[in-house]
């Protein structure tokens, strides 16, 4: 095992809060096609599986209220929130609390995205169903060079690999938190908002089992299979009744920490390896 200082940041997507003018609705939906089991906490659902945990709000269709970071130092906390307080960030109460421990460090990025790093307060449920772990959420941006200095510089993300336009330009920035090539991306766009969010299973095989599932339980692939440039995983698509994009992938690509980051063209081709790209505008 590699030595890592207790300082840098490390830690692992947990929990995504959704808002949701239906939240029984998303709820219905991340039981019968997410498999995950469901309960109502006040005017939200909380929906859990092992490795993943998704909360449905009452709020606009298609917008991120906050992405949960499990990290398991306490002294990463500490890290964090010295260099947030030294950079002028302010830092937020933990929306959750029945979450992560009361040492849990939230605050806002540039363009409004809540965030919270924090010691989760619960065991995973039991492993029932298909395997997938959240693994990464993807945001879009008017200023993904601001939003990319803060993740990196700030917060202590590792820019795994950057996609670039003919004049050099920044498209995308794919930013890991751990070993996986990246559990945060952002992505220039003509509006700040939610582009999609991804689970992460085993391999080839279970991406396939996956596929099957949606469609033994009437959910349409929208995107794939296919295989992204940046990360080299494999990957399929699906919309939930807002809309939103969730991802299934597998085989992330595992980074070395004294790889350089990459540069790839804004090309379809990076986008899928094996065929059509979407998603972005």
């Amino acid at each position: 095992m590699s030595y890592r200082p207790s300082s840098m940041l490390w830690g692992h997507l947990h929990y995504l809060q959704f808002g949701t003018p239906n939240p029984a609705k998303l709820a219905q939906f991340a039981y019968d096609a997410i498999q995950m089991t469901v309960k109502q906490e006040g005017e939200a659902w909380v929906c859990r599986a092992p490795g993943r945990v998704l909360v449905y709000s009452p709020g606009e269709p298609k917008t991120l209220l906050s992405a949960g970071y499990a990290v398991d130092d306490p002294a990463v906390l500490e890290s964090l929130k010295g260099r947030l307080v030294a950079h002028g960030v302010t830092l937020e109460p933990a929306p959750l609390p029945y979450l992560f421990e009361e040492d849990a460090v939230a605050f806002r990025d540039p363009d409004g995205n809540h965030l919270c790093f924090g010691r989760p307060r619960e065991r995973p449920p039991a492993a029932e169903g298909l395997p997938a772990r959240l693994q990464h959420v993807v945001v879009a941006s008017t200023d993904a060079e601001r939003m990319t200095s803060f993740y990196t510089d700030v917060v202590g993300f590792r820019l795994s690999d950057r996609v670039l336009d003919d004049q050099g330009g920044l498209r995308t920035s794919f930013m890991r938190s751990d070993h996986e090539h990246h559990s945060l991306a952002v992505f220039k766009a003509d509006s700040c908002r939610l582009d999609h969010h991804c689970y992460e299973t085993t391999n080839w095989n279970l991406l396939r089992d996956w596929a099957d599932h949606f469609s033994e339980a009437g959910f349409t692939l929208q995107w794939g299979p296919g295989r992204h440039g940046p990360g080299n995983n494999l990957f399929i698509f699906i919309h939930d009744p807002d809309d939103n994009w969730l991802e299934i992938s597998a085989e992330l690509e595992i980074v070395n920490e004294q790889r350089t980051p990459g540069v790839w063209p804004q090309a379809e081709r990076t986008l899928n390896l094996w065929g059509r790209g979407h998603l972005r505008s």
